[in-house]
């Protein structure tokens, strides 16, 4: 079974046992002759990929009266994979789900480390630092690039641990968050065990 969870900059394939990316400026999905089972949150492709009878979209299966009307797919797919949860993907957002008994409770969305990375130095250069993902959070900063991950990191540490729920980490910096997580499980395949549910559940297979 071929999975694909396509973005702005790329597709991500996963066929069970490895995952790769392919640069959506480059691929063609015409090449592709087995069937896809897809998610997509790149408007610009869905409808040359309607057009194509083994790519099939799984949002179409989704119970979506589950879920609010703008909420992303990518994280609906990870919502399906846990039934108690609290997940964080952290990408080039950070998004923070929860669920329980199979249930979206709610969550929020934040920059991810690169957005605020660029934009503290946009207030300023000597603001250009990287994040401090060792930082000791229980002790106030007394340098500026302690300060700007503290600002960066502690609201969001202490948003997450006061529900008090098992942590799922995915997402390119889920081992940078891990750090300040340490109780946290990583999960890179959430998104796409998600999507297996889903297919099982839709009959697709």
């Amino acid at each position: 079974m071929l999975l694909c969870d396509i973005g702005n900059t790329s597709y991500h394939f996963y066929d069970g046992e490895r995952d790769y990316r392919e640069d959506v400026k480059s691929y063609n999905p015409l090449t592709c002759k087995q069937k896809v089972y897809y998610i997509n949150v790149n408007s610009q492709l869905q409808e040359s990929l309607k057009a194509l009878d083994n790519w099939i979209d799984i949002s179409l299966h989704v119970s979506w009266d589950k879920y609010y009307e703008t909420m992303g797919i990518d994280r609906i797919m990870a919502c399906e994979a846990v039934q108690n949860a609290l997940i964080i993907d952290a990408g080039s957002a950070i998004t923070v789900d929860i669920v329980k008994d199979g249930k979206h409770q709610g969550g929020f969305i934040t920059p991810g480390a690169s957005m605020m990375n660029k934009s503290y130095a946009k207030l300023s250069s000597k603001l250009a630092y990287s994040f401090n993902f060792d930082l000791d959070l229980d002790k106030m900063p007394k340098n500026s690039q302690d300060a700007i991950t503290y600002g960066f990191l502690a609201p969001l540490r202490a948003e997450v641990i006061r529900h008090e729920m098992p942590i799922v980490l995915t997402g390119g910096d889920a081992e940078k968050l891990h750090t300040i997580f340490p109780e946290a499980s990583i999960d890179k395949s959430l998104l796409f065990r998600g999507m297996q549910i889903i297919i099982k559940k839709g009959g697709l297979c």
